[in-house]
């Protein structure tokens, strides 16, 4: 491993400073510029991150979060009530009410949420 350069360390007056040669300080005024453009990015990431927080959070309320919509619409709910999403072929096909798709479809979203919220929060 490279081993770290010792500044060189002089007094001003009163003053202790470091001398760095002119390579030494280009070396550095990248380093910061780099550190800059970096914390920049994190910033924008951060900030995407929570607005797309906030959209799940938004589309959990607006859905319901639970399946008792679709039961009660229902007598008999789709495969997609059971809080799972199915394996292919949408939610809710096999229901003949087309409130009750509509609700199979919600229970589907409304567990996709669920279970994406649960994975990156460890909840």
């Amino acid at each position: 491993m490279a081993r770290h350069p010792q500044p060189r360390r002089i007094t001003l007056g009163d003053r202790e400073a470091v001398a760095l040669t002119p390579e030494e300080y280009e070396r550095l005024a990248a380093s910061r510029r780099q550190i800059g453009g970096q914390s920049a990015r994190v910033r924008v990431l951060v900030q995407q991150a929570k607005r797309t927080e906030r959209l799940l959070h938004d589309l959990e309320t607006l859905i319901g979060t639970g399946a008792d919509a679709c039961r009660g619409r229902a007598q008999q709910p789709g495969p997609a009530c059971a809080d799972a999403v199915p394996a292919e072929g949408g939610a809710g096909a096999a229901s003949a009410e087309g409130g009750a798709e509509a609700a199979c479809l919600r229970c589907a979203v409304a567990a996709l949420l669920r279970r994406h919220r649960n994975a990156a929060f460890g909840a």
